[in-house]
This record gives C-alpha cells, sequence and structure tokens, in this order.
C-alpha cells in the first residue's frame, strides 16, 4: 500500500460544533449501536460465525428502514453510508478473529492430545523408548523417500535450492506428520509421529528433562484456556455515550444477587467497562465530497457533503500543511479546467471527521475536539508517481470497454456506460501539473527482516535471498546510536507510571495516567534509520513479523516461568510481575505503523512474514526475511 494517513484539527463556531454533535452523538451513534444489535440477532448470525464473514448487503437492507424511524431520522445522506460502513468493518474484523481463534484452540487441542512426555509414549505404545526411537527414525525415512521420488534431484541448482529452503522443508515435514496422526491406527506410528513433532522431526538422544516438559506442557494449557475465554466474548456492543446501561447495570447488582459467577461476571465486565464517551466516528469515502477553499484570512478551510452551511479552518502541523495545500490545489485545478482533469487522480483519497476527547467541564461540542482524518496515495505526490496510478487506470478501463463491447449488440445503457468510460479515459490522461522526483529503485533480492523481541525490542538483518547469506545487523542499540539512552529513560518512565496507578488503586483513586510521547519518538527515530539502510543497502523491501497471538504467547510464557517457579499463587504472581518488569514494555504495532508509514513515502515495499518463535534476534530478521523471498518465489 502507499497510503499514509494524516491528521489536522478542525476549528469551526460553536454552533457548526453543536449541531455536528448532535448529529454523531444522538442520531448517528445510536444508529450504529442498533444496526450492531440487529445484526447479532440475526437468524443466520451463528452461521456467520463459522464462516468467519458475513454478507454486506445484509447491514444495508437493515439500515433501509431505520431511515424512516424517528430516532435517526435527519442524518445527511453520507452519515447512513458511514454508519453501513463502520458496521461492515466492526463485524468484519470481529468475525475473523473470532473464526481465527476458534481455528487456533481446535489446533492446540489437537497438539495437547498428542503432546505427551517420553514416559507416557513408552507406556502407551509398549516398547521401549529405543524402539520408540527406531519407529520414528523409520518414519523420517519413509517421508524422506516420499519426497525424493516427488522430486528428484538431477540439476545441482535444484539441489542447492532445496538446501536454501531447510526450514520449509521442516515446516512441511510437520504438516506431513499432523496430517498422517489422526489418520494411522497403528499405536506404536502415532506415538512416533507425536515424539516426532514434539521433537522438531529429529530423533532425540538425550534424556527428556522431565521440569521442561511440564512446564512446556502448562504453557499449552494456558494458551488454550486463554482462547476459549476470548471465544466467549460479548458480541460488539458499540458506544454507550448516556451510560445508560452502565446505570441499569448498577440498578440490577444493587437489588438483586447474582445467580452464578458467570453472571457475576457479566455484571462486573459491564461496570467495569469503560465505553468511549464520544461518538463513532463519520467516514467520506469519497473525495468529492470535502470541498476546500480559503478564507479572508488566507487559512485552508473546509466543507462536508451534507453539512455544506458549516465551514471547519483547518490547524495542522507544519509537516502536514503541504499536504493540505495539495488537496486545494487538486480542486481548484479541476474547477478551473472545467472538469477536465479526474478527480480520481486526486492526492486525497479520503476523510474521517473524528471527535477526540478532552478533560474538562461544560457542553461535549465545547470540551472535546473535532479531527480529521485523511487518507493520501503518496505516488501522486510526484509526476512520476502519478503516471504509474494513471497507467494502470487507464489499463483497467481499456479493458472494461474491451470486455463490453465484446458482448456483441449492447443496449443504450451499456452504449451510455463505454461513453462514461471513455469520458473518463480522456480526463486520466490530462496530467495534473506535479513536482518531478525520481522514484526509489532498489534490488529485488535484498530484504531488511526486523524482528521484534521481549529484551530486544528490535533487530535488524539485510539479506541477500539469492544466497541466503547476511549482508550486516544491527542491534537496536546500534540503530539509536546516542539515542539508545532515551530507551532507559522511557523505561523507567514506565515504571513511575505504573507505581502511580498502584498507589492510586490503593487509595481507590483515578488510576489513568497519560503517557509521554517519548516512546513514538523513539519509534520514529528507529523507522527513520531502518529507512536509511534499506537505501544504502539498495533492499527492495522490508520484512515485518506478523505479530498474531502474540500477546497470548508472551503471557502465556511468563505465565508458564511463573507456575515452574513456585506451586504457590502469591510467589507466581510475584515472580511473574518481576520478568515482565525485567524487560521491556514496548508498542509493536506503533513501531510496525511507523516503519511502514516511513516506507511508504520513501517508495520501499513492505512485506510480512511470521518471526520465528526460537533462536537469536539476529537469526530471527534473518530467517524471517528469507522466509519473505522464498514466500515470494513460490507465489
Amino acid at each position: 500500500m502507499s497510503q499514509i494517513t494524516i491528521q489536522c484539527r478542525l476549528v469551526a463556531s460553536e454552533s457548526s460544533r453543536q449541531q455536528l454533535w448532535k448529529l454523531m452523538a444522538e442520531l448517528n451513534t445510536p444508529l450504529i449501536n442498533e444496526l450492531l444489535h440487529q445484526v447479532s440477532q440475526h437468524p443466520e448470525f451463528e452461521t456467520w460465525r463459522q464462516k468467519g464473514k458475513h454478507p454486506t448487503s445484509v447491514v444495508k437492507e437493515l439500515c433501509e428502514p431505520l431511515k424512516t424511524d424517528p430516532r435517526f431520522i435527519g442524518q445527511p445522506g453520507r452519515f447512513y453510508t458511514s454508519a453501513i460502513a463502520t458496521v461492515n468493518y466492526i463485524y468484519k474484523s470481529w468475525l475473523a478473529l473470532m473464526k481465527r481463534s476458534q481455528f487456533q484452540l481446535e489446533g492446540k487441542i489437537r497438539w495437547l492430545e498428542m503432546l505427551n512426555s517420553d514416559v507416557e509414549l513408552v507406556e502407551s505404545s509398549g516398547v521401549s523408548l529405543d524402539s520408540l526411537r527406531a519407529k520414528a527414525a523409520e518414519i523420517l525415512a519413509q517421508f524422506a523417500s516420499l519426497n525424493t521420488s516427488e522430486t528428484p534431484s538431477t540439476n545441482v541448482k535444484k539441489a542447492k535450492k532445496r538446501k536454501k529452503a531447510q526450514s520449509s522443508d521442516s515446516k512441511s515435514l510437520s504438516k506431513n506428520l499432523f496430517e498422517s496422526y489422526p489418520k494411522t491406527e497403528d499405536n506404536l506410528t502415532r506415538c512416533a509421529i507425536s515424539y516426532l513433532l514434539k521433537n522438531g522431526c529429529k530423533i532425540n538422544e538425550k534424556e527428556e528433562d522431565a521440569k521442561k516438559f511440564a512446564q512446556r506442557r502448562r504453557k499449552l494449557e494456558i494458551q488454550i484456556e486463554r482462547i476459549r475465554e476470548q471465544l466467549e466474548t460479548r458480541v460488539p456492543k458499540g458506544r454507550d455515550l448516556t451510560a445508560t446501561k452502565w446505570l441499569e447495570t448498577i440498578v440490577v447488582a444493587t437489588h438483586n444477587v447474582p445467580t452464578n459467577e458467570a453472571e457475576a461476571k457479566s455484571w462486573q465486565d459491564s461496570l467495569l467497562r469503560q465505553s468511549s464517551k464520544v461518538p463513532f466516528p463519520v467516514a467520506y469515502e469519497s473525495n468529492e465530497d470535502m470541498t476546500w477553499f480559503k478564507n479572508q484570512f488566507g487559512r485552508i478551510c473546509v466543507k462536508f457533503n451534507g453539512l455544506s452551511e458549516h465551514s471547519f479552518q483547518v490547524y495542522c502541523d507544519s509537516r502536514h500543511l503541504h499536504w493540505f495545500q495539495r488537496f486545494l490545489e487538486d480542486q481548484q485545478i479541476k474547477k478551473n479546467s472545467k472538469n477536465q482533469h479526474s478527480s480520481s487522480l486526486f492526492t486525497l483519497r479520503s476523510g474521517h471527521i473524528v471527535w477526540q476527547e478532552e478533560e474538562g467541564k461544560g457542553d461535549p461540542w465545547n470540551v472535546n475536539r473535532v479531527t480529521l482524518y485523511c487518507s493520501v496515495d503518496t505516488r501522486l505526490w510526484t509526476i512520476e508517481g502519478t503516471n504509474q496510478v494513471r497507467e494502470k487506470k487507464a489499463e483497467k478501463i481499456a479493458k472494461i470497454i474491451t470486455n463490453t463491447k465484446a458482448k456483441g449488440k449492447l443496449n443504450e445503457e451499456q452504449q451510455a456506460h463505454i461513453k462514461r468510460q471513455n469520458s473518463t479515459l480522456d480526463t486520466i490522461n490530462n496530467p495534473f501539473p506535479r513536482p518531478t522526483k525520481p522514484l526509489y529503485k532498489g534490488q529485488s533480492h535484498i530484504l531488511v527482516g526486523i524482528s521484534l523481541g521481549l529484551e530486544k525490542p528490535a533487530t535488524l538483518a539485510v539479506v541477500d535471498g539469492t544466497t541466503g547469506q547476511v549482508i550486516t545487523y544491527r542491534s537496536i542499540k546500534q540503530l539509536l546510536g546516542d539515542n539508545y539512552k532515551l530507551v532507559n529513560r522511557q523505561r523507567e518512565q514506565k515504571h513511575s507510571l505504573s507505581h502511580q496507578r498502584q498507589i492510586a488503586q490503593t487509595l481507590a483513586a483515578p488510576n489513568h495516567f497519560g503517557e509521554s510521547e517519548l516512546g513514538e519518538y523513539i519509534d520514529r527515530l528507529l523507522a527513520k534509520e531502518i529507512i536509511a539502510i534499506a537505501q544504502t543497502y539498495s533492499a527492495g523491501s522490508i520484512v515485518l513479523p506478523n505479530l498474531d497471538n502474540m500477546r497470548e504467547q508472551v503471557q502465556s510464557e511468563v505465565q508458564a516461568k511463573a507456575e515452574q517457579k513456585s506451586d504457590l499463587i502469591e510467589v507466581q504472581k510475584k515472580y511473574a510481575k518481576q520478568y515482565r518488569v525485567s524487560v521491556h514494555q514496548w508498542s509493536y504495532g506503533r513501531l510496525m505503523a511507523n516503519v511502514h508509514s516511513s516506507a511508504v513515502k520513501a517508495g520501499i515495499v513492505i512485506e510480512e512474514s511470521k518471526q520465528p518463535i526460537r533462536g537469536s534476534p539476529q537469526e530471527k530478521a534473518k530467517e524471517l526475511a528469507i522466509a519473505a523471498y522464498h514466500s515470494r518465489k513460490i507465489n
């Protein structure tokens, strides 16, 4: 993706802010809440939950009768469209997450059933450990012969490629063993497969450490428990701006006794849940739904479709000012040329109006502030990038016209469609005046892998994908240089805030302490240096790890270590707390977002791959890059 998001504050008269707040908080957000509820009550909801997706047309159908409902009537058309898009986005994310969690749960339960100690496997198979190892070696030989017969190695180059792809072969072997286990009826073979999978598809000649195995099994059990808790989460509820549900729960909990632990937990969750105090954002997906102009003081202002009587002044950071100036220029060029330019080449792609929560007393439209988030295509800043986009769009339109004409005799509607497409093609080929800047051209076989971890938040490896050799490594200390001291400062700040929260909780006082922006500043420094290194070595792409379930892995690892330390719960909690304090608390998502944003601006491709669990940070970064390279070749 070549798109980034910028933001600005919108300043307007009190009447305009009040009108916007009432539309968003009293009409649009309740509409979204109602749609979320109706989707969850749909007869096909459980089917969608199993599939992990829902038909987006359903939300639009549910919204149609609500447009005439007195509770939601009187909104601009764009607000209804935004509500539908918001609900679709929420359920798309939630259903996908539920399906993924269910898939992980089934896989981990299956692995837990297979994971047995050497003593248990010997007892179950009825043979000695040496015999079990011999059977395992026999199975390995069988699979090796199958692989050899399927892919004969007469070519030296192919043999070299297979040598480089040993890690992927190991994964393939594990997958084959997993698939073979339930199909095998022979008990000895099943035990041998379990033995191989437990030892990384190898024969372990050393005696198994019972203590480490117990820790490994307990870690897996913890992961299963946590995933089950996630699957029991409630469906999306929306935002309760009036705190009505919270008050209802207070009344129920005050006058009733919970019938069971589940009900008590549901009351507790409802009371502890902190709903947002600001309404849902409103999305303007079309760049022509926003009109840019300058007021009498020369400040850039914007008006929105459906709110044309209200104008908002733009207040932004100097780093983003040139983008908003470009929005204004694009619209003026199109207007002055009498629509001879296409809005599909506008630098602005879409916008979101968002209320940001602030502390204070008074009317919410006076306390909170309005922010506009704009999505921009960085390629459209220069003439070279614009030509890239224009060529792709022109090719797509030409294909549509060709396919339509190929149908033969066309009706009036089809002929009108071709006419519109030809008109669009003409306007697309009329370029906007833009600055020139050579496009970045990296070498596709040079990759920069970034591994993330607890003790080493970020480690870099520049890898040549063709040879699998590492060109250079960089630790976080080398990446930051003299600024590495900021890492320790941020760590001390986090410890201080944690201590303040603990004191506040003891005193039953408010414990929401804001953090400084030091962490984000460090992330920007890291991103800047990573991009600089990628450019220095002419890297074609930067490979970031896919962080699915990283938090779960970390939590399970910490808890398993704590349980191994002692059987006493109090000691476990104390050890887990000390361990968490001893390692860096880092926002990996924020760091990756900064790297992604900087890479997009520089024109460097971003790839994702699964980060290995075992190995040093340097080895993980190297394997991450190599895995992405081989995955690219397979795809």
